[in-house]
C-alpha cells in the first residue's frame, strides 16, 4: 500500500542495486523511505524479458563480492541467504578462438593454472600465477583503499595506500594502459585478450583502460555466484528486505522533475503530475539524465560537465533454442581474430566491427544438469552507444544475429534460435534516458578516469547520485556500494540538522565522509 510521503524522508528516483541499497540502510536507521521506480518490478539493468514462454535474464547474469551484499543485510539485522538463494560457480567462463580449441577459467586458482598449463605449456602457467598474486596484492590495496571509500582524488588514494598497503601501491601501476600492463604475463596473445576482457567488464578500451582492472582476476577468484531463479531474484529480495523495513516501493511511477527550493533539492514531480516532497533526493538514474536536464533545468547544477566518452553499449538477443558443437558452460565467449581492430571500430569509428567478440550466457548450464527442453540464451556484441543518434531496425538486428550465428559456426558451435527479442543502443537509450545506450556510465579511460565519476553528494545540496555511473563504478556489487555511500552522506547531513537524527549504519563498511565526498 502506498503511504504518504514525508517532508522529513527520502526520495530515490530509480529501484536499482544503488537505490536499493540505500534504501534499505535508510529504513534501518527509520529514515522514511519513498522509492519510484517507471517499471514494472525493481532491478533497473537487471532485467528478465519473456521470450516464447521462458524468463530470460537480460542484463547482470553473476554476483560477485558477496561480502558486500552479507554485510548490507547484516548492518540491518538479517541475513543474506534468508532472502536470495545462490549457487556457487565452479567454472567461471569457457573461451574459444576460431578452431583452437577451448579454454576454461575456473573459480579455484590452482585449478586454472593447471588448465593454463595443459593450454599454453608451462612457462606461461608460471606467469599466470604470478598475474594473479600481483592481481591479489592490487585488490586487497583498492578494495580498502577506493571501493568502500566515498569519492577520493589521485593524491587521497596514494595517501591511503602508502599508509595501508604500500606493496599494492607498487603494484598499481597507475600509469599503465591494461593492455601494456597484462603483456609480461601474457607471451600467449590469446591469454592476453582473454584478460583483456576485464576492461569490457566497465564498458572501456583494453588500450585505453587503466592496468588497476588487473584486480577483477582475484575478485572472481575469491567466488562468483548464480542467483537462484535468475537475477532479478536479487532484486526482488533486496526490495522485499527494504519494504519490510519500511521503505514504500512504487512501481510505474515515473519521475520527470526534479523539485528545487530555496537552493536545495526538495522531492520530485512524477510524470502523472503528483509532487512528492522530501528533505533528501537520490537519484539512482545515469547521472547523465540530471546532467542534460532531462530531470528538470534546475537539478542540472548538482553535476559538472566531465569530458569522458561513454561506455559500451551493446545488441542483445535474449533466446530460445539449442546448442550443438562444443558443450556450452553457464558462460561462453568466442573472441574476435584482431582485437584491436575491434576497440578502434566502437571508440573511433563508432560502429559494431565486421567480427565481434560474442558473449554466450546459457542460462540453464553449469549447475545442475542439461535443460530438458530448449535453453534459454543472452548472446551479447558490444557496439556503440549511439542509441539517441541513430536506429536499429529489425531488419538490421536479424542480420547482426545471422552473422553472429555464422561466427559461432565457424568456431565449433552451432546455435539454433527457436525465438529471441533484439535490444539494440537505441532500446537502451528509451531504457535508460540520458545514456545515449552506455550501459556502464562513462568510459574508464585514462587514469584520471576513475576519479572523474560523481559522488555520491552532488553539487546541489540535498541531491545525492548512486547507481553504476557513480563511484565506485558499474557492476552489480559496486552499484550497491554506491548506494550506501549515499545513504551515509545522507545520513550525515541529516545528523548535522538538529531535528533529525538518525542512527548510524552498523557494519564493516567505513563510515566517513561527514563532510564531502572528494576528501583525501
Amino acid at each position: 500500500m502506498t503511504q504518504a510521503p514525508s517532508r522529513d524522508g527520502v526520495v530515490i528516483i530509480g529501484a536499482g542495486m544503488g537505490g536499493l541499497g540505500a534504501a534499505i540502510d535508510l529504513a534501518a536507521r527509520g529514515v522514511p523511505v519513498t522509492v519510484l521506480e517507471k517499471a514494472g518490478a525493481p532491478g533497473g539493468k537487471m532485467r528478465t524479458i519473456h521470450v516464447d514462454g521462458y524468463d530470460i535474464d537480460a542484463g547482470p547474469t553473476v554476483m560477485t563480492l558477496r561480502s558486500a551484499f552479507d554485510d548490507l543485510y547484516e548492518s540491518a539485522g538479517a541475513q543474506f541467504e534468508d532472502y536470495v538463494g545462490l549457487i556457487t560457480a565452479e567454472r567461471l567462463a569457457r573461451h574459444a578462438w576460431d578452431d583452437q580449441g577451448t579454454f576454461d577459467l575456473m573459480a579455484d586458482p590452482e585449478a586454472s593454472i593447471d588448465e593454463v598449463g595443459k593450454f599454453s605449456g608451462a612457462a606461461q602457467a608460471r606467469l599466470f600465477r604470478k598475474f594473479l598474486k600481483d592481481g591479489a596484492r592490487l585488490y586487497d590495496a583498492l578494495t580498502r583503499n577506493f571501493l568502500l571509500q566515498p569519492q577520493t582524488s589521485p593524491v587521497g588514494l596514494t595517501a591511503r595506500m602508502l599508509s595501508n598497503n604500500p606493496l599494492g601501491a607498487l603494484t598499481l601501476k597507475p600509469f599503465s594502459t591494461l593492455w601494456e600492463a597484462l603483456g609480461p604475463y601474457f607471451p600467449d596473445a590469446r591469454l592476453r585478450q582473454l584478460f583483456a576482457r576485464y576492461a569490457t567488464y566497465c564498458g572501456a578500451s583494453p588500450w585505453n583502460a587503466p592496468a588497476t582492472l588487473m584486480m577483477i582476476a582475484e575478485l572472481e577468484q575469491r567466488g562468483v555466484w548464480y542467483v537462484k531463479g535468475g537475477m532479478s531474484r536479487l532484486a526482488q529480495g533486496m526490495a522485499a528486505f527494504a519494504e519490510q523495513l519500511g521503505a514504500d516501493i512504487r512501481y510505474q511511477a515515473e519521475v520527470s522533475e526534479i523539485l528545487v527550493e530555496h537552493g536545495r533539492a526538495a522531492g520530485v514531480r512524477l510524470a502523472s503530475g503528483e509532487q512528492i516532497p522530501a528533505r533528501a533526493v537520490l537519484s539512482n538514474a545515469d547521472p547523465d539524465a540530471v546532467r542534460s536536464g532531462l530531470l528538470g533545468q534546475p537539478a542540472r547544477s548538482g553535476l559538472s560537465d566531465v569530458e569522458m566518452p561513454r561506455s559500451l553499449s551493446a545488441l542483445v538477443w535474449t533466446a530460445t533454442g539449442s546448442a550443438s558443437g562444443f558443450e556450452l558452460d553457464r558462460h561462453n565467449v568466442v573472441f574476435s581474430t584482431d582485437y584491436a581492430a575491434e576497440f578502434d571500430c566502437l571508440f573511433n569509428q563508432q560502429r559494431i566491427p565486421d567480427e565481434p567478440t560474442i558473449y554466450i550466457c546459457a542460462q540453464d548450464r553449469g549447475a545442475g544438469a542439461e535443460p530438458a527442453g530448449d535453453d534459454r540464451f543472452l548472446i551479447l556484441i558490444n557496439a556503440p552507444a549511439d542509441g539517441d543518434t541513430r536506429a536499429y531496425p529489425a531488419e538490421e538486428t536479424d542480420r547482426w544475429q545471422d552473422l553472429t550465428l555464422k561466427r559461432l559456426r565457424a568456431c565449433g558451435l552451432d546455435l539454433t534460435l527457436h525465438a529471441s527479442v533484439a535490444t539494440g543502443p537505441d532500446g537502451f537509450a528509451q531504457l535508460f534516458p540520458g545514456s545515449s545506450g552506455a550501459i556502464y556510465g562513462r568510459a574508464l579511460h585514462g587514469w584520471r578516469s576513475a576519479f572523474q565519476r560523481p559522488g555520491a553528494r552532488s553539487r546541489l545540496p540535498g541531491l545525492y547520485l548512486a547507481g553504476g555511473g557513480t563511484h565506485p563504478g558499474p557492476g552489480v556489487p559496486t552499484s550497491m556500494l554506491s548506494g550506501r555511500t549515499a545513504a551515509r552522506s545522507i545520513l550525515a547531513d541529516l545528523a548535522s540538522t538538529p531535528r533529525y537524527r538518525p542512527a548510524g549504519i552498523a557494519g564493516s563498511t567505513p563510515t566517513r565522509s561527514a563532510t564531502t565526498d572528494a576528501s583525501a
